[in-house]
């Protein structure tokens, strides 16, 4: 059984900054991409940013300069740094991979629980 599990959201004022943590935990054989979505009130799930195995990097526009995704192989975990945050930036912040859990098996996408980023004065 594999696990995602998100932690580092809360309430920042706008101009702050947060880094979110995901860890991917279970019997897995490999991942291939990482990946950090948010979903605010009434709204759809959005792409932030997502991060391939060999590091290619991929963002919204509307985080490009503020937000940085990385990760650690080793440790099957991604990160989200995100400095100057906007009250828009407000939402749930889910983390995905894409990941087998066997040489033969097809990837699959896993999601975890999200956590909630609120910007605010």
């Amino acid at each position: 059984q594999v696990q995602l599990g998100e932690s580092g959201g809360g309430l920042v004022q706008p101009g702050g900054s947060l880094r979110l943590s995901c860890a991917a935990s279970g019997s897995i054989f490999s991942i291939n991409t990482m990946g950090w979505y948010r979903q605010a009130p009434g709204k759809q799930r959005e792409l932030v940013a997502t991060i391939t195995s060999g590091g290619s990097t991929n963002y919204a526009d509307s985080v490009k300069g503020r937000f940085t995704i990385s990760r650690d192989n080793a440790k099957n975990m991604v990160y989200l740094q995100m400095n100057s945050l906007k009250p828009e930036d407000t939402a749930v912040y889910y983390c995905n991979a894409d990941l087998k859990l066997g040489r033969w098996y097809p990837n699959y996408d896993y999601w975890g629980q999200g956590t909630q980023v609120t910007v605010s004065s």
